[in-house]
């Protein structure tokens, strides 16, 4: 890595990005403060702790605090570079940006001539134009950058992440990426923020493209996913393993057929896609298309879970028993404790509220129920996958945690199996 003329980084947002970005650029013994609304978020990295699952973040985190170069703050202060990571949900159709206005106006009193402003969240195609405008409407005393006029006092990038949780401190190091820049001039001093702790290629382009670079990126797998969830449900129909189809499939040297599952999950894929649709929405009946596929693949599992209910409820009629169904996995990918926008926990939701069984829940990754789940009639969370099993009527794998794996076949014996997952098909 080069020494850098960034000596004091602040970044807003300390989250599933964030925190980490904030960690990796102080391991490399940069002065960083790390913002966040949240006071007990800040509070426990202060005290070298994290609030996260991320694989070994909880050590350069510690070290990090440790060594003097990290510290979180509930309020931003004046620095060379701010970088914005804060959630962009969607909601009714359109993205909700207000995080992202707010980060901006919280660093705009600290702004100064040399400064870079970085826009990590994951945005639609014009957000960092208008963060921008924003900055300048808030600073008119300060020439802040705007597109393609070189020449400013406060440059503006945006630079998306592209991290797979569970490997984000190692991607965050070592994936491309790519930076865009208001300007070059604004691309470059980007630029040489990220070549601190970046060993990735570095990929030079302008905002808009930089934003809609991720859109796509996610957009593409979503596409092909709905594919592979719609080829899921074809196959149940016509009694044809569907795991071992896409196994036979792929063996062709052009074809690389994903996955399927009970849905999509994360705030990534399951959200980006829209900012898409909502900046062309006559343009884009594909990428609708395959959003629908994967939005609606819940509701295909929850029928199937109503109908082994129902099966297993007239069995245990005469005793005026109640069913129990076991939901194995909450999280919206194996072996991290993200829930955001998990259709594995919007089937537990469902199950749930319906109210005709008992639900025992086993997520390893986490240590409560979420408070979506947790005042449920008939519903607990199990530490031990194997009880969860052992006491169910009806096992439903949703997450594929490397933990399940574990579960033995006999432990199935008698039991009615909804396998999302492939795990024991």
């Amino acid at each position: 890595m080069t020494e850098s003329r960034l000596k004091k980084v602040c970044v807003l947002g300390l989250g599933y990005i964030g925190l980490p970005t904030a960690s990796v650029i102080a391991s490399r013994g940069v002065q960083v403060v790390g913002v966040d609304v949240k006071p007990e978020v800040v509070a426990r990295i202060n005290k070298g702790e994290i609030h996260i699952v991320e694989p070994d973040l909880d050590a350069v985190t510690a070290h990090a605090v440790q060594q003097g170069h990290l510290r979180a703050s509930t309020t931003p202060e004046p620095a060379d570079a701010y970088m914005i990571a804060v959630p962009t949900p969607f909601h009714d159709g359109k993205a909700d940006l207000d995080y992202v206005w707010n980060a901006a106006r919280s660093i705009a009193p600290c702004l100064a001539a040399g400064n870079l402003v970085v826009l990590e969240s994951t945005s639609p195609p014009g957000t960092t134009d208008k963060m921008a405008a924003l900055l300048a409407e808030l600073r008119p005393d300060l020439k802040i950058a705007q597109p393609g006029i070189e020449g400013c006092d406060v440059h503006v990038a945006y630079c998306p992440e592209r991290v797979l949780p569970g490997r984000v401190l190692t991607e965050l190091v070592e994936n491309s990426r790519v930076v865009g820049g208001m300007t070059d001039g604004c691309a470059a001093l980007a630029e040489d923020l990220y070549r601190i702790f970046c060993s990735g290629e570095l990929l030079r382009t302008n905002a808009r493209t930089a934003e809609m670079c991720k859109l796509t990126e996610n957009a593409f797998r979503d596409v092909n996913i709905a594919f592979a969830n719609e080829l899921s449900i074809v196959c149940e129909k016509l009694d044809i393993n569907v795991w071992e189809l896409v196994k036979l499939a792929n063996h062709h040297p052009r074809v690389n057929i994903l996955q399927p599952g009970p849905g999509v999950g994360g705030h990534c894929i399951a959200v980006d896609p829209w900012f898409i649709v909502e900046a062309a929405p006559e343009e884009t009946r594909l990428i609708r298309t395959s959003r629908e596929v994967n939005d609606g693949k819940p509701k295909y599992v929850l029928d199937k879970i109503a109908a082994a209910v129902a099966d297993k409820f007239s069995d245990k009629a005469a005793g005026n028993g109640r069913p129990v169904v076991g939901l194995l996995g909450l999280a919206f990918k194996p072996d991290v404790d993200d829930l955001r926008e998990s259709p594995a926990l919007q089937i537990a939701e469902a199950v749930v509220a319906g109210g005709n069984c008992d639900v025992v829940v086993s997520e390893p990754h986490i240590e409560q129920l979420p408070a979506s789940l947790a005042n449920g009639a008939g519903v607990r969370l199990t530490a031990d996958m194997h009880e969860a099993v052992r006491q169910a009527d009806v096992v439903v794998m949703l997450v594929n945690h490397r933990l399940y794996q574990t579960i033995a076949r006999d432990e199935l014996a008698g039991k009615t199996v909804i396998d999302t997952r492939g795990i024991w098909s």
